[in-house]
């Protein structure tokens, strides 16, 4: 059975800048929540499936980012480290509602 969500209000889109990241903390660890060059809004765990890296300190391109470590690209929509390499992160849900962005929570 899946685990419930909480809509939880974590800021406005400008509070995260263009192709740029937010860290969010949670009882599950950080979370980092990525604002594309379209505005898109993505939130994943922050932290490589390779190494650990913080992936909020890696650079935004498109809808993937690039690890600061090791120069692995996730896609930010599926989660899933783009080949060669093979691995994946954790998503959550986002959301827009007003400029304002909310993040999906395990209760």
């Amino acid at each position: 059975m899946a685990q419930a969500s909480r809509w939880t209000v974590i800021g406005r889109l400008e509070d995260i800048p263009r192709q740029g990241a937010r860290v969010v903390a949670s009882a599950m660890g950080d979370i980092a929540v990525f604002r594309a060059l379209d505005d898109t809004v993505f939130a994943v765990e922050d932290s490589c499936p390779h190494k650990g890296g913080k992936l909020s300190q890696g650079i935004v391109h498109g809808h993937a980012v690039t690890c600061p470590l090791h120069n692995w690209v996730i896609d930010l929509q599926q989660g899933e480290a783009v080949a060669p390499d093979a691995g994946c992160v954790r998503r959550f849900a986002v959301k827009l509602e007003e400029g304002r962005v909310l993040l999906a929570l395990p209760r």
